[in-house]
């Protein structure tokens, strides 16, 4: 379901698609943060580990997702453009050396 409504809202800078990867984002942090909470509510069995696994995985594609979402949206940082911000012009330091 998540992946359709992410294919449907599109690689627009938009308010819709940046609400849907931000509640994509949120909900598996929020799901991981209170898993144990989540498991301690289910019965002892010999599978639950299994379980656990299989919840761990899901809610970490769902985390992939999003944020494979922002960087279709260009909104991760990812070429060295994106940090000309942080980097130190050079300096000539030829006019030193010719005195």
């Amino acid at each position: 379901m998540n992946l359709f409504i992410m294919y449907m809202s599109g690689n627009t800078i938009s308010i819709f698609p940046i609400m849907m990867v931000c509640m994509m984002a949120w909900r598996p942090i929020q799901a991981l943060m209170s898993m144990s909470a989540t498991f301690k509510l289910l019965e002892s069995s010999s599978q639950q580990w299994l379980q656990g696994l299989v919840y761990l995985v899901g809610n970490l594609l769902g985390s992939a997702l999003a944020i494979y979402k922002c960087q279709s949206m260009g909104l991760l940082p990812t070429h060295s453009s994106d940090w000309l911000a942080f980097i130190e012009p050079p300096r000539n330091f030829s006019g030193l050396m010719n005195y």
